[in-house]
């Protein structure tokens, strides 16, 4: 029998939450990929685990259009693994991964897989340079038959299905450029077809390693994946362990860590769609449904505030010219350790922006204002 609180220490410390400082290439949640979303996504969590995303290191990464077509930063050396652990299981797999393009394909006898193939190999003769997303999407409008496309209310125009667009870009050897809205595409240098991702890179495996214990329910939610792909895919090398009393797994090599999971005091501000917060048994992450609803509203999510390996409530940033204020929503009583954990994070975010004052409010009451972050 594991306690919840024992798994939030087990996952700060597979996901290197309470380290000071380490390089991509040790940085356990760049093999699963780290979601790029919001002014705080990618760089940002990559921050929190020590890593600085500054040249000559951002010259290691890449973002790929990837898991549920979100955005995501990888070690540039391992794209060929990575486009082989992201693709589809099966064709039933990827027609749950397209979403509302999966019933055109169908309706006219076109495989889901089929149809990723077909949109990939378009994609990568229309990229020969660097391209802006809507001119790529109108040429494969001119490109593509009618079960591809649909008619798009707000732009009066007709693309191409959003999921296939997305989910091929990697299957074409397309990577995204950083920091462009809207995204600018462009081919992959030296890319060559996926590889086996093995062990390592395996999406099942990597979620139970950072952020089990999991059952494979939990992870093909994580994934858009049927259960049964997922099932098909499970490693044989897992113990089963009882979490609050639900049977889960856990890779053996990680039963000693679990086990010896330790309290931690680290401070982290995470941001709203930073790995920690991806996992799908959320009322283990916030047992409370109201604190629940808060940090996964429908729209605007906040970023969570991490303390002792425990989520303590929720913030929010507002820019305005060359200061940053940091609204702070507790969930319980903060000590004053964590106050200072906050401020300090909070001067670390505004320097990570590039900003030069941070102004922190928690729950109305004004922390002692965190000025020259030497954020320039």
């Amino acid at each position: 029998m594991i306690d919840r609180r024992q798994v939030m220490q087990f996952r700060v410390g597979a996901q290197q939450l309470d380290r000071a400082e380490g390089t991509p290439a040790d940085t356990a949640v760049l093999d699963i990929g780290v979601q790029d979303t919001g002014p705080d996504g990618g760089r940002w969590a990559l921050a929190l685990r020590g890593v600085e995303v500054t040249a000559p290191v951002a010259d290691d990464l890449i973002l790929l259009w990837t898991v549920r077509g979100a955005p995501h930063l990888y070690r540039r050396a391992d794209v060929a693994e990575v486009a082989g652990a992201v693709a589809p299981y099966s064709d039933a797999d990827a027609g749950k991964r397209l979403y509302d393009a999966a019933r055109p394909l169908k309706a006219a006898g076109i495989g889901n897989l089929a149809a990723l193939d077909e949109v990939a190999a378009r994609m990568r003769a229309v990229v020969t340079t660097p391209t802006v997303k809507g001119d790529v999407s109108g040429r494969l409008a001119e490109l593509l038959p009618e079960p591809y496309l649909r008619f798009c209310r707000p732009c009066a125009a007709t693309h191409l299905y959003e999921m296939p667009f997305r989910l091929a870009a990697v299957r074409a050897g397309l990577e995204l450029r950083p920091g462009t809205s809207p995204p600018v595409l462009h081919r992959i240098p030296g890319f060559t077809r996926a590889a086996p991702p093995g062990d390592r890179f395996d999406l099942v495996r990597a979620y139970l390693r950072l952020l089990g214990p999991a059952t494979p329910k939990q992870v093909a939610d994580y994934l858009d994946a049927p259960v049964r792909d997922v099932r098909a895919r499970w490693p044989q090398d897992v113990v089963e362990v009882r979490v609050d009393g639900e049977a889960r797994s856990l890779l053996a090599a990680d039963e000693p860590a679990l086990a010896a999971a330790a309290d931690t005091t680290a401070v982290r501000l995470l941001g709203p769609f930073d790995l920690f917060l991806q996992a799908r048994d959320r009322a283990t992450l916030v047992p409370d449904a109201a604190h629940a609803k808060q940090l996964w509203p429908v729209l605007g999510r906040p970023g969570a505030v991490l303390a002792g390996g425990e989520i303590v409530g929720t913030w929010r940033p507002r820019k305005a010219g060359r200061t940053l204020t940091l609204a702070v929503q507790p969930w319980r009583r903060l000590s004053a350790a964590v106050h200072d954990g906050i401020v300090a994070q909070a001067q670390r975010l505004a320097a990570h922006r590039g900003l030069a004052r941070v102004d922190v409010d928690v729950d109305g009451r004004r922390l002692t204002p965190a000025h020259g972050t030497g954020g320039g």
